[in-house]
């Protein structure tokens, strides 16, 4: 099946081209449909399984065919973190960047100010994380009257995260009639009461996660310190070898900074991400495809689509929160049978990470203490230097970790 096969408008399938899609995953073909024609839908999927554009997709074409014009909210998407918000506001506009549709995301941690600016001009589609959701309807600066469309992503994280009640609470401020979408990997019983009360008639979808890696692909994990990551990188870099790398970088500002570092160590580099326009990230996917650029740093929400033939050299500079993605990023090669390698920088951060990606991929990785800024080798390269054990200096500590003791209150005797 392609996605032209999914009845689509062409705005969409235009879209859908630019970003390198051709064949829907799984949850896309089976869902896609059921939601273009208005029904409650409950899926049992996780991030990493093409869940966002089963749902983006048609909740972009039902609002287009709808003709609206005054920008009203229409569509709410509720998700438990930041991060989550961000890369599905980006996927809606990715999709839909054909359509007179506008999309915003909103989440704590920060002023306010603009977000509240960006939404008196007018919304169709919501992102947001419940906390901030809760506290723009508390004080009138959003209305949910005019909602059609309510998704409700990650359900159980928001469960672990001890947002239900926020959820309820929300939920109860919805329309009564509309169309409602659940998503959740697992169905715990709160979960499942959640979900009953929720949907009407749904259809279920059921999508296992990718959770295997190609046996053509070569692991292997090196510890660095953080500091040290984009030293490590351009050390790796030296071998010329590697003639075609791509990086996962977490964030925008991350791969930036990775590019910027390797063209100082004259090592041809392109970011791409959400930031970028359409064009730029085309011409960096072209170049890095050409071989006119020997590393292209990606975000995983720009990394979809990237399909490069014979690709050999993965770099994971973060490992992801997210399990699934591991396998979807170093699956960029090793593919149809050709060998490919993928290295892992792991921090003392990533230590949760790489513990949870191995428990999901059923296979301990092979660790490289071959290189110069392994934390082992640095201790010694202290030591021989001045002949005393090296001891990290301890990271200074945020304002709000100190536990800062009440001054004791003056007593102030009046004079005899």
């Amino acid at each position: 099946m392609l996605f032209t096969d999914l009845q689509l408008i062409k705005p969409i399938l235009d879209a859908l081209t630019q970003e390198g899609y051709e064949k829907p995953t799984p949850i896309q073909s089976q869902a896609i449909p059921h939601l273009l024609e208005g029904k409650d839908l409950l899926g049992t999927a996780q991030t990493g399984t093409g869940k966002t554009a089963a749902f983006a997709i048609p909740i972009l074409q039902n609002l287009y065919h709808k003709n609206t014009k005054n920008h009203q909210i229409k569509a709410l998407i509720l998700t438990p973190t930041r991060e989550l918000a961000i890369q599905i506001e980006e996927s809606f506009k990715a999709y839909g960047r054909h359509l007179p549709l506008k999309t915003l995301v909103i989440f704590g941690g920060v002023k306010q100010g603009a977000q509240e600016q960006a939404l008196k001009k007018g919304v169709d589609i919501l992102v947001a994380t419940p906390g901030r959701l809760l506290d723009f309807i508390n004080q009138g600066i959003i209305s949910l009257k005019n909602l059609e469309i309510f998704v409700l992503d990650e359900a159980d994280r928001m469960l672990d995260m001890g947002f239900v009640h926020d959820v309820k609470r929300v939920v109860k401020l919805l329309p009564p009639k509309r169309q409602t979408l659940f998503f959740s990997a697992t169905f715990p019983k709160e979960i499942q009461e959640l979900a009953n009360s929720m949907l009407h008639n749904p259809v279920k979808v059921e999508v296992a996660p990718v959770s295997s890696t190609a046996d053509t692909i070569n692991q292997s994990i090196y510890f660095v310190e953080k500091d040290d990551k984009l030293d490590l990188l351009t050390h790796i870099l030296q071998d010329e070898k590697l003639d075609q790398v791509l990086v996962f970088a977490r964030t925008k500002h991350g791969s930036d900074k990775i590019a910027r570092k390797l063209h100082k160590s004259n090592i041809s580099a392109e970011a791409i991400h959400g930031n970028k326009s359409q064009n730029a990230r085309q011409n960096a996917l072209s170049n890095f495809k050409n071989k006119k650029t020997r590393v292209l740093v990606a975000t995983d929400i720009a990394a979809r689509g990237i399909d490069i033939d014979d690709l050999k050299y993965v770099i994971n500079f973060e490992l992801s929160d997210v399990s699934e993605t591991y396998v979807h990023r170093i699956g960029r090669t090793g593919r149809a049978g050709t060998e490919g390698t993928s290295i892992s920088f792991v921090d003392g951060l990533d230590l949760v990470n790489l513990r949870n990606t191995e428990k999901l991929i059923g296979k301990k990785i092979p660790v490289v203490k071959d290189h110069p800024f392994h934390p082992e080798k640095l201790v010694e390269q202290k030591r021989d230097s001045n002949n005393k054990p090296f001891v990290p200096k301890p990271k200074p500590q945020k304002k709000e970790d100190i536990n800062f003791k009440k001054p004791k209150k003056k007593v102030f005797y009046r004079k005899k």
